[in-house]
């Protein structure tokens, strides 16, 4: 039977680049020789604690270098880890372990649980395993066992766990660090994604381990201290979410900012409003490739490849060893040029939802993972995300897709963030709203806006009720959550 272990991914780069810097976080910093070792002593101490291969783990830690040690030492061990967000509360936090049915929570010292679970606090991890012995032999696994549970975000209901495999989470790795970044051991890929979150887990540490690159890390994004890091670190590699890129670009810094390694920016988590992405290329002066997946996909699934020419606006084309295609509501295909919800088949599609098989059936048809996502294809094949199948506004018997109008609303100079959300209506059903952010020192008005989105869109998809706000709702990656907006009562 063949084997394989996510973390022979760190084995072998250790190996190669023992001396090499793997990851950073200011002055504290692990070689790939120093990140191996420690994981094996925590490999050992689980093993020697009981630790059987498959036993679920929970690992709640802010990015740091810790989070490392711990996911490479759980994997190591042959346990299955459960990434969770450090912020969330303990009712949350019982939820995930108790679904999942973890043995083991890794904390950096000030969450405990509720349930009965051991807890491990890694807040000293270096003083802690100084003296433990390690587990040199990583444990064998089969291909399609699981090796992380990530929770979805729960749009719908309580969050469900997306049972990730070693083959899926390896291959992911592999296809984004080669074909997709084109990653080597002389990179520096700067972290501020969150390494619970399937982007940052794959995109920024599973890939640059793979490559031998160096991973600097950011625990909380601020716009400001990473340009500091990529100046300080020779940053070559950045990976983000819009909300990102649209801080960088309208930072008071931008301008005079030291980004010369800057080779390659890669975008994902939500859809990049096209006058960011120009705004920031051409303040930046380097490339955004913006690519598309979901926890449920690895999470990569799509991606503006870097040897074939970009539309910007799309998320390109599908990545190595997968498929996509856009179906009806029956999950037939759908009319060329029509919109589809997109739908993926692939190496990266997850073995399903954990205990849940009713949920995993319902979006797994015909071994079509459906997305939830309305896409459409251009003719050369190039993909769009039109929006969110449960996000979309049916006014008055017309589709509106909320991107669409965001994206007219991003081309007015006052916009900074915007989230079109649809507010009932007894006459149409539903109408058009828009929260907006306006860039420091605007005083764009309502009607000003509104007249700005007539000029560029069909009568029935402008918004007839526009608000302001200081910041908009977002997740722990910082994309925009238009359920979380709060919208005022109107007449």
């Amino acid at each position: 039977m063949a084997t394989m272990n996510l973390s022979s991914l760190l084995v072998d780069s250790a190996t190669r680049h023992a001396d090499r810097l793997a990851v950073r976080l200011d002055a504290d910093v692990l070689t790939y020789g120093q990140l191996d070792d420690l994981s094996a002593r925590l490999a050992g101490a689980l093993t020697r604690s009981g630790l059987q291969a498959g036993d679920r783990v929970g690992l709640m830690l802010p990015n740091s270098l810790a989070w490392p040690v711990a996911y490479y030492g759980v994997l190591r061990a042959g346990g299955t880890v459960v990434p969770i967000n450090p912020l969330l509360k303990s009712r949350e936090l019982t939820h995930y372990l108790v679904d999942s049915g973890a043995s083991v929570l890794i904390t950096a010292g000030d969450q405990q649980p509720d349930v009965d679970v051991a807890v491990l606090e890694l807040d000293r991890f270096r003083e802690l395993l100084a003296n433990q012995e390690p587990l040199i032999e990583v444990v064998a696994r089969a291909p399609d066992d699981t090796a992380v549970i990530l929770y979805t975000s729960g749009t719908t209901g309580r969050p469900k766990g997306a049972e990730l495999t070693h083959d899926n989470l390896t291959r992911n790795a592999t296809v984004t660090a080669t074909t997709l970044i084109g990653l080597g051991p002389e990179d520096v890929v700067l972290g501020c994604l969150p390494l619970f979150h399937s982007f940052g887990q794959t995109c920024a540490l599973n890939a640059s381990v793979r490559s031998g690159a160096s991973l600097t890390l950011l625990p909380r994004f601020d716009a400001g201290r990473a340009l500091d890091l990529m100046a300080r670190d020779a940053v070559t590699v950045f990976a983000g979410v819009p909300t990102m890129y649209s801080a960088l670009l309208h930072h008071p810094g931008a301008a005079d900012a030291d980004v010369r390694s800057l080779r390659l920016c890669v975008s994902g988590g939500a859809a990049l409003p096209v006058e960011v992405l120009s705004g920031f290329e051409a303040t930046f002066g380097t490339v955004i490739l913006e690519g598309y997946g979901l926890s449920e996909t690895s999470p990569v699934a799509c991606f503006n490849h870097p040897d074939r020419s970009r539309r910007p606006g799309s998320i390109g084309t599908p990545i190595e060893g997968v498929e996509m295609r856009l179906v009806d509501e029956a999950g037939d295909v759908a009319p060329a040029g029509e919109v589809g919800e997109i739908a993926i088949r692939g190496h990266n599609v997850m073995k399903g939802y954990w205990g849940q098989p009713e949920a995993t059936a319902a979006v797994m048809a015909d071994g079509w993972f459906r997305t939830g996502d309305l896409g459409r294809r251009d003719e050369d094949g190039n993909y769009y995300v039109v929006d969110r199948k449960k996000d979309l506004i049916i006014r008055g018997g017309f589709n509106v897709y909320p991107r669409e109008v965001e994206e007219v609303l991003y081309e007015h100079p006052a916009v900074a963030a915007v989230a079109v959300v649809a507010i009932p209506d007894d006459r149409l059903g539903e109408e058009v709203g828009a929260a907006v952010v306006r860039k420091a020192g605007t005083d764009v008005t309502e009607d000003e806006l509104r007249e700005f989105v007539k000029a560029g869109l069909a009568a029935y998809k402008y918004p007839r009720h526009i608000w302001f706000v200081d910041a908009l709702p977002t997740t722990a990656t910082g994309k925009i959550m238009r359920r979380e907006v709060e919208v005022p009562a109107f007449p």
